[in-house]
C-alpha cells in the first residue's frame, strides 16, 4: 500500500544528522507497517519491539538509559546483530515503556549514529508522571488515515492519481469526472484506514468495511476505558458519540449543551482533551480575523470537532453504506458535514493546520482557512456542484483578501479573486491558489 509519508522517513534515513524518529498517529494508522516497510525496503535489516505484545523488553530500560548497553542486551536477547548503518531499530508501542521514550534522548546525544524510529499512539505519549520526554532530540512525523490519492492508488487507479498529483486538474475533469467522482463517493464511506482500504480494494465489499469500521470503533471505545482516568470514560464516550450530530447541525460550533443537558465547557475539557491525545478527533477553532498568523486571532471559546476519518464517522452515525449508490446524494448527507470531514482531511494530509472563521453576528462563515505563506487561503466548501460564495464575498471584503478558494464537485476554473478547487482536487491546493494548475 502506498503511503507518501515513507518518502520524508527515506529522507530521515539517510540524513546523517539525524536525530531519532518518533511516528506519532492514532491506533490502527498504519505506524507499525509503515516503520517494518522502512525497514525492509531501506535497510539490510530491521530489529522490532513491541513493548506491547513483548511487556518483559521494558525491564532493558529499567536501569540506566546507556544506549550501548540498551543495545547490547537487545542484541543478546534477540540473537541478531544491530548495525548502527545497516539495521533499523524500531520500538512500537513505546507509550507503553516510558523509559524507553526518555532513552531517546540519550540515543540523540550519545549514539546518533543508529538509527532508532519509535511508533506510539497518542495516548500516553507525553501523559506519564515522573519520565521526560525528549523534547528536541526526536524527528517527530505522524501518520493519519490515507489519503484520497494514497486511496486511488490503493485501488489500482495509479493514472488518475497522477494526473492530480501533477495538477492536471482539467484534464481529469474532461476525461475522467465520473470516474474520479465515483472514486471520491467510494472514498466518503470507506474512508483511510488501512485495514478498511485493504479489505475493499480486495473485494468492493461495502457491508463488509462497514463491519471493520464498526470493530474499529468498537475497539477505540474499548481503549478509552484502558488508558483514561476512570471518572472520565463515560464523558470520553458521551463527546465521542456526539460528533456526528454536532456536524450534522446548520452551525457547526461544538455545543456542549448538544452531548449532555446542562452540560458546560469544565465538565467536559479534559474529556475532549483525552479524546485529542488519543487521536480520535480533531479540534478546528475559530478565528475572529482573516490575517496572518491565524493563531494570533483564536478565538478559545469556539471550536468544531470532526473525527479521525471520514469512513468512521459514516458508521458512527450509521450511514447506510447503499447511499454511496444514490450519486451526489451523498456529499449532501448530514448537511454536508462528511465533505467538510474529507476536506479537513486532505487539509491534515499537508500538514495544515486548519481554522474557521465566522462574522460576529453569523452573517458569513468560512468553513476552513489556513496559514499560507505571509498571507491566508479562506476555503468555502460546497456540496455537489454549488457555485454561490456569499461568505467569501464578505471575507473578501471585510480582510481585503486578494483571493479565495471554493472547492465543490464543479470542474477548476480559475475567475481571479477566486479558484474553484474539485472536491476530489484538494491536494493541489496550494498550486491551485497560486494559480499554476490546468
Amino acid at each position: 500500500m502506498y503511503r507518501s509519508l515513507l518518502s520524508s522517513l527515506d529522507l530521515w534515513a539517510k540524513n546523517p544528522q539525524r536525530k531519532p524518529l518518533l511516528l506519532y498517529g492514532a491506533r490502527q494508522v498504519g505506524k507499525t507497517w509503515l516503520l517494518k516497510e522502512l525497514g525492509r525496503t531501506r535497510f539490510e535489516s530491521f530489529v522490532h519491539v513491541d513493548f506491547l505484545k513483548e511487556a518483559g523488553l521494558r525491564s532493558l530500560f529499567l536501569e540506566d538509559l546507556d544506549p550501548k548497553r540498551i543495545i547490547s542486551e537487545l542484541e543478546l536477547r534477540r540473537g541478531t546483530r544491530i548495525n548502527p548503518e545497516a539495521t533499523l531499530l524500531i520500538l512500537d508501542e513505546i507509550q507503553e515503556a516510558p523509559r524507553a521514550l526518555t532513552s531517546l534522548k540519550y540515543f540523540c546525544e550519545e549514539a546518533r549514529e543508529y538509527h532508532v524510529a519509535a511508533a506510539g499512539s497518542y495516548l500516553g505519549i507525553e501523559l506519564h508522571e515522573g519520565e521526560t520526554f525528549p523534547v528536541g532530540k526526536v524527528d517527530s512525523f505522524t501518520l493519519r488515515p490515507l489519503s484520497f490519492t494514497e486511496f486511488l492508488m490503493a485501488m489500482g487507479e495509479e493514472m488518475l492519481a497522477d494526473a492530480i498529483c501533477r495538477g492536471d486538474l482539467g484534464l481529469v475533469s474532461r476525461s475522467a469526472k465520473e470516474r474520479v467522482e465515483r472514486m471520491l463517493r467510494e472514498y466518503l464511506v470507506v474512508g483511510g484506514m488501512p485495514e478498511v482500504v485493504s479489505a475493499f480494494a480486495e473485494s468492493t465489499d461495502f457491508l463488509g468495511a462497514r463491519d471493520i469500521q464498526l470493530q474499529i470503533l468498537a475497539d477505540f471505545e474499548g481503549d478509552f476505558g484502558k488508558h483514561a482516568p476512570a471518572r472520565l470514560v463515560e464523558r470520553m464516550r458521551m463527546v465521542w458519540r456526539s460528533v456526528p450530530s454536532q456536524l450534522a447541525r446548520e452551525n457547526r460550533r461544538f455545543v456542549y449543551g448538544a452531548v449532555r443537558k446542562g452540560a458546560r465547557a469544565k465538565d467536559l475539557e479534559e474529556a475532549i482533551q483525552w479524546l485529542r491525545d488519543y487521536g480520535v478527533v480533531t479540534k478546528v477553532p475559530r478565528v475572529k480575523a482573516l490575517r496572518c498568523p491565524l493563531s494570533g486571532y483564536e478565538d478559545l471559546a469556539a471550536f468544531k470537532l470532526y473525527a479521525l476519518d471520514v469512513g468512521l464517522l459514516g458508521a458512527l452515525s450509521e450511514l447506510p453504506p447503499a447511499i454511496v449508490l444514490d450519486g451526489s446524494r451523498l456529499f449532501t448527507e448530514f448537511k454536508g458535514a462528511l465533505t467538510e470531514q474529507y476536506v479537513l482531511q486532505e487539509l491534515l494530509a499537508q500538514g495544515r493546520r486548519p481554522f474557521y472563521w465566522s462574522a460576529e453576528r453569523a452573517t458569513a462563515e468560512v468553513d476552513f482557512a489556513i496559514d499560507e505563506g505571509s498571507g491566508v487561503i479562506p476555503l468555502e466548501v460546497k456540496a455537489s456542484e454549488n457555485l454561490k460564495a456569499k461568505s467569501l464575498r464578505v471575507a473578501r471584503e471585510t480582510f481585503d483578501l486578494q483571493r479565495c478558494v471554493r472547492t465543490s464537485l464543479s470542474a477548476y476554473r480559475d475567475e481571479g479573486w477566486i479558484a474553484n478547487v474539485p472536491l476530489w482536487g484538494l491536494s493541489q491546493l496550494s498550486r491551485a491558489y497560486a494559480g499554476v494548475c490546468r
